[in-house]
């Protein structure tokens, strides 16, 4: 096996790990909707399930083709960072990096949907009053692997002549 999927394998692998064993805590040691605060009023623990996307975009239980359509985007994510390692060069670590991170939170989340029909977030944010939405290490890693991965475009693009 190449090296740059070895990589993207181990990281993935790390990080559908991590993120299903805080989940497995989670669903073991608070119960569903329930909110444990840890910094009064900016962190807290809960545990809620999202059928939709990022944000709880389509996040709603009077529909149910949402699961198709994130099922769909899992599976073509994946042959798109496939195609994307395929395409770089050999030694764009730091990008098969980006793209073990991506995949790994992607396979996270699918497997909560393949599980519940939905994904289990816990991590709470708030300030004045305002919720950012729950979110899990899934969503950290692909949101990490997307920022590194633009980043390193960025600057392996040659630079323009004037």
């Amino acid at each position: 096996m190449r090296k740059r999927y070895c990589i993207i394998a181990l990281i993935s692998l790390a990080v559908v790990i991590l993120d299903q064993a805080t989940k497995t805590w989670v669903k073991a040691n608070i119960a569903l909707h329930t909110e444990v605060p840890v910094i009064k009023d900016f962190f807290s623990l809960v545990h809620v399930r999202n059928r939709g996307a990022a944000f709880g975009f389509l996040d709603r239980h009077d529909i149910a083709w949402q699961f198709w359509l994130f099922l769909a985007a899992t599976v073509l994510a994946a042959a798109i960072i496939i195609i994307l390692a395929r395409q770089a060069g050999s030694s764009e670590y730091g990008f098969f990096v980006s793209l073990g991170l991506i995949l790994g939170g992607a396979a996270g989340n699918l497997i909560d949907r393949l599980q519940y029909r939905a994904v289990v977030d816990f991590l709470d944010f708030s300030l004045s009053g305002r919720h950012w939405p729950a979110f899990n290490v899934a969503d950290i890693a692909i949101c990490c692997g997307a920022f590194l991965a633009i980043i390193l475009s960025w600057k392996r693009r040659p630079a323009r002549k004037a």
